[in-house]
């Protein structure tokens, strides 16, 4: 009889559980359409506040900030990553972690034989380098016009 009783409660618990998880679910799917509807209001009002900035800047002749605020509205935003990795291939994120490796990196780049020796020379090997260039004639810049059509 103890056993009926268990497993009448059990199946009780769990009906119960049931119709809990489906109205925690239903609750749930409603905050999410609330929040949906929030976000869409929000981004209409701010979308109209941009559209409104624009306007004002055509009004006032300040045509560069409309152009620059349409451009910066149409690419939206992008995150600008300021993560490194080391030799290690381990992630940098600390300022000074970060500026650590750029020193390294820079240091390695500029203290090389070869840089150093070009440094002493003073780029001769630049002005040394002759190059034959033929004159232009009427005739080329003619041809070089079709060409271009």
């Amino acid at each position: 009889m103890q056993i009926c009783n268990r497993r009448n409660e059990e199946s009780k618990r769990k009906v119960f559980d049931k119709r809990r998880r489906e109205k925690e679910e239903q609750e749930y799917h409603c905050k999410r359409k609330e929040a949906h509807k929030i976000i869409r209001n929000k981004k209409k009002t701010y979308t109209k506040n941009v559209l409104e900035s624009v306007e004002e800047d055509q009004k006032h002749n300040n045509t560069r900030k409309a152009y620059q605020t349409v451009n910066q509205f149409m690419k939206g935003y992008h995150h600008k990553f300021s993560i490194i990795r080391n030799k290690k291939m381990e992630l940098a994120m600390n300022t000074k972690e970060k500026a650590e490796i750029w020193k390294e990196y820079f240091d390695k780049l500029l203290n090389t034989k070869e840089a150093t020796e070009l440094i002493k020379k003073g780029n001769k090997e630049i002005s040394e380098v002759e190059v034959d260039i033929e004159e232009l004639t009427i005739e080329d810049v003619k041809e070089a016009i079709r060409n271009k059509k």
